[in-house]
């Protein structure tokens, strides 16, 4: 009964914030549905394009979903049930719904630009600089751990190259995977080209992915783990250059329905135990202040991550989906309901991980991503039945496939931002600037820097990046929330909601860098560290680059918060 009330009790406090709290965010910052937005004004055709909600939300959600909302609350479950409940819950009204909309509404007011534009604007182009090279290391984290998750997850160890009949978990996925670019270019082509309204084309897209399911269970393709990191160079290299239309939109689009399934499937599974009793719920509602992953605070809040609040949302929103939104209005479901539909996953996480927690805690299951594919899995039956060994390959496959759309927006994401870097006031592309700068302004560079930079520190073990990534992501989002705040002040609006998550996420978050840098410090000293040596290095002075940034850009928010009061604004 317990999962049920937890899963019901999520569902109610998240639909009435989104409601309540979301209506009245909407109305202090002053949407206006007749204002044109950047996506009508400077459509393009290639990164402005003006997309009906549907699309947009499946291709929002998808980028910000990721294994995130997966990995992280199953990570923190250690801690209990009921702490990682109410940061989820509470957490995604009032931080990570507040962070995601407002940056999404900052960047359709200022062209579709940048979180760096919004700072710019407000605090100077040097701010802006600066800020701009602090997510472009965040963002190399991001490619850099969605490399190293989707590379574990297509792998074969058994050193076979080819095609190969009855195929593991992880050939499978990969088949799948692939199978599933040909259907979304396919879509593209039938809805941008062709002309196929969007009802039909969804139908034949959805019957593409059943297909690729059926080939894949039966025929898989096998590869190392370099030779799929090649791969995925390859593909994101290629993937964040295309027009939107091609790929993005639609395989993100296409995507959304897998992760709505799994939902739907996890839902259904919490339903049916709690009739059947299939599977029981064994997380303890609170296991203590400290657990093997450290002590409640920060690392709760940090390990959580995309469940409640992330920085990366920021980057999302103000990077493709922003130059994407028709309507002004459509801000509060793309950006406010995109983040508590993921704080719902998150809680669904939180179940499924309950059914396997001692299993887990014993270290049973390679990933968190497994975990949570057998939790669900198995409220529909024993390992041994056929309806878990199809539930746990959906799973699985759903969870790979965000990953992917996030590891490509990531890659398109840095090169928006690493032209932003190097062009100058009154310059609005790579053609504008002169001499070296147009060359490090163009695309190609942009892209090449981030895929070289992520694949290579992809590298490393999962565990050496994804502590800094959750740290490092979640300073992000207490910066894009004071840029936000900022900017809310110069035009006289309400900020104050800002003020409680911004200074809550700056706190946690360079807390727990100074721990990671405390740790690495005198792990090198008294030479206790595991591992690749120059990993430890990497991670002791990205964290030190980090924090110095961060305290400067608070600096320089604080200033600006001290200028408005003073001025009245």
């Amino acid at each position: 009964m317990l999962p049920l009330i937890i899963i019901v009790l999520a569902v109610a406090i998240l639909t009435i914030g989104y409601i309540v709290y979301g209506g009245w965010l909407s109305k202090q910052w002053g949407i206006d549905p007749e204002r044109v937005t950047p996506a009508v004004e400077l459509a393009d055709g290639i990164d402005y394009v003006a997309t009906p909600p549907a699309v947009l939300m499946g291709h929002h959600f998808a980028s910000i979903a990721g294994v995130g909302p997966i990995n992280g609350p199953i990570q923190a479950s250690v801690f209990g049930w009921v702490p990682v409940f109410i940061w989820c819950v509470l957490g995604g009204i009032f931080v990570g719904g507040v962070h995601d909309y407002g940056s999404l509404l900052a960047s359709v007011r200022h062209g579709g630009k940048s979180i760096g534009e919004v700072i710019g604007s407000t605090m100077g182009p040097r701010v802006k600089k600066l800020f701009l090279v602090f997510a472009l290391l965040v963002l190399m984290l991001v490619v850099a751990s969605f490399v190293n998750v989707v590379a574990g997850t297509f792998y074969s160890s058994e050193g076979v190259t080819g095609f190969v009949t009855n195929p593991t978990g992880n050939q499978s996925t990969a088949t799948i995977s692939c199978l599933f670019l040909l259907v979304a270019l396919a879509y593209s082509i039938l809805t941008n080209r062709i002309g196929l309204h969007l009802g039909p084309a969804t139908i034949l897209g959805i019957l593409g992915i059943i297909i690729s399911i059926i080939i894949g269970v039966n025929f898989g393709f096998s590869m190392g783990r370099t030779g799929w990191i090649i791969v995925l160079a390859l593909y994101i290299f290629a993937a964040s250059l295309a027009p939107v239309w091609i790929l993005l939109q639609p395989r993100d689009y296409l995507s959304s329905f897998l992760l709505y399934s799994m939902m739907g499937i996890a839902v259904l599974g919490v339903m049916f135990t709690n009739f059947t009793r299939t599977a029981e719920f064994h997380i303890p509602a609170f296991n203590g202040m400290k657990t093997n992953l450290g002590y409640l605070f920060p690392t709760l809040f940090i390990t959580v991550a995309c469940g409640a609040c992330s920085g990366f949302h920021s980057l999302v929103s103000t990077g493709t989906s922003s130059k994407q939104l028709r309507r002004e209005d459509d801000a509060r479901v793309i950006g406010y309901g995109a983040m508590l539909v993921e704080s719902a996953l998150a809680v669904l996480a939180l179940i499924a991980v309950g059914m396997v927690f001692d299993r887990y805690v014993a270290g049973e299951f390679g990933s968190p991503s497994v975990a949570f594919a057998s939790g669900v899995a198995i409220m529909f039956g024993v390992e041994t039945s056929g309806i878990y060994r199809i539930i746990y390959a959906l799973i699985t496959l759903a969870a790979s496939t965000f990953a992917l759309t996030s590891l490509d927006t990531g890659t398109r994401l840095g090169r928006f931002m690493i032209s932003e870097l190097f062009l100058r006031e009154g310059e609005a592309t790579y053609k504008d600037a002169k001499g070296i700068r147009q060359v490090l302004a163009h695309p190609l560079f942009g892209t090449m820097v981030m895929v070289i930079m992520g694949c290579f520190v992809g590298g490393l073990s999962l565990s050496q990046i994804w502590s800094l990534f959750g740290a490092a992501n979640q300073l992000l989002a207490g910066v894009a929330l004071m840029a936000v705040a900022a900017w809310l002040g110069e035009l006289g609006k309400n900020n104050k909601m800002f003020f409680a998550p911004m200074g809550f996420m700056l706190v946690v978050t360079i807390t727990s860098l100074l721990t990671i840098i405390v740790d690495k410090i005198r792990g090198l000293l008294n030479g206790t560290l595991e591992g690749a040596m120059w990993g430890h290095w990497f991670q002791l002075i990205f964290a030190t680059g980090m924090v110095v940034m961060a305290l400067i850009l608070v600096k320089e928010g604080f200033n600006k918060f001290r200028e408005q009061r003073k001025s009245g604004t």
